[in-house]
């Protein structure tokens, strides 16, 4: 008997801490090794043998239907465009006729970076005949995200965040941003915005509906910050290339060492790069001496300028700049993980 699983790319976040990045790209289209971060996700789930797939979007979302068209990578799409945001679970209740009639839905967020282990994913889920399976990661500090999904002695799921246990807490893992529902046991949902964990996870957890989990160790990357998505772009390099930046290319004299350079890049003489992400279009003027750095599309980067552990942008008219955002000439000088709180 054949399985018919469908998949929902989660697609429709502002990216605010990602600003100015984000300001009219959106997050998903944001390149990683010259393709996009939205087109690494189709590309998993094409491999895990999904040919269906609905994509939710509002902040830019044409961009992202302009990109991808009709059938990338042969999938067959459907997107579902939110005039207001309706959170991660509301995102189903516009899509209800795509998966109503599917044997498991595949919730994915299009912003996270990983080789994701979706053919394990699925055949836990369908074997376990959870309500749902969620996928979590072994590697990753919990205490970062937000404090983690909480498992007992025998592995099973009994809190998705601290305060909120339902049994004794064995050990926690961070949630990779993917995880299979059935359809059947989802209840009717309402207008308005609703979230996974608390409008869903949490209530079926109270009432011993059974959530099972698949752990793995593969690299995962949540992109939302610039420091994050360096991470997940240098991260992305295979490792076969690892070294290819320090390598005599063509062009002028460089020392470079794990930098992701992406279309239509350049640089003058004697610049030195360590652990950089060089987005479209930019340009390092010489004897410049980064360490760290993200630049931004289209951005100049004046000579001789010495830097480290920061997003390098050019000004954009009518938005302000991110919080902790310094000068260096004509340029915003950012921090790599924007303080939020006091934008």
């Amino acid at each position: 008997m054949t399985t018919d699983l469908r998949a929902l790319v989660l697609a429709a976040g502002h990216g605010r801490r990602l600003r100015p990045l984000t300001a009219t790209t959106p997050k998903p289209l944001l390149p990683i090794l010259g393709r996009p971060i939205l087109l690494h996700t189709l590309e998993a789930l094409s491999g895990a043998g999904i040919e269906r797939v609905a994509i939710n979007l509002h902040h830019e979302g044409e961009a992202i239907t302009r990109a991808l068209g009709s059938r990338p990578l042969g999938l067959e799409v459907t997107y579902s465009h939110e005039e207001d945001l309706l959170g991660t679970l509301g995102a189903l209740v516009p899509l209800e006729p795509f998966w109503r009639d599917a044997d498991a839905l595949l919730v994915i967020n299009g912003d996270s970076l990983c080789r994701w282990p979706l053919k394990a994913l699925i055949r836990r889920h369908l074997k376990a005949e959870a309500a749902a399976t969620l996928l979590l990661l072994e590697k990753l500090d919990p205490a970062s995200y937000g404090g983690g999904v909480g498992l007992d002695s025998e592995r099973r799921i009994r809190s998705l965040r601290p305060g909120r246990e339902v049994g004794e807490i064995a050990r926690r893992h961070v949630f990779a941003g993917a995880h299979l529902l059935d359809p059947r046991r989802l209840p009717d949902l309402g207008p308005g915005e609703l979230n996974f964990v608390p409008d869903l996870w949490e209530p079926w957890l109270r009432q011993g509906v059974p959530i099972a989990s698949v752990t793995t160790r593969r690299p995962w990357h949540d992109l939302g910050t610039p420091g994050r998505y360096l991470a997940g772009a240098l991260d992305w390099i295979p490792w076969w290339r690892s070294n290819w930046e320090a390598a005599d290319l063509d062009g002028p004299r460089r020392r470079w060492r794990r930098v992701v350079a992406e279309e239509g890049v350049t640089w003058e003489e004697r610049t030195r790069l360590r652990d950089g992400l060089l987005l479209p279009g930019c340009h390092l003027g010489p004897r410049c001496d980064l360490e760290r750095v993200v630049v931004g599309p289209q951005t100049r980067v004046p000579a001789g300028t010495r830097i480290s552990d920061r997003l390098l942008t050019r000004p954009r008219a009518g938005l302000d700049p991110p919080p902790g955002t310094s000068r260096l000439g004509e340029l915003w000088v950012s921090p790599l993980e924007p303080d939020t709180r006091s934008s």
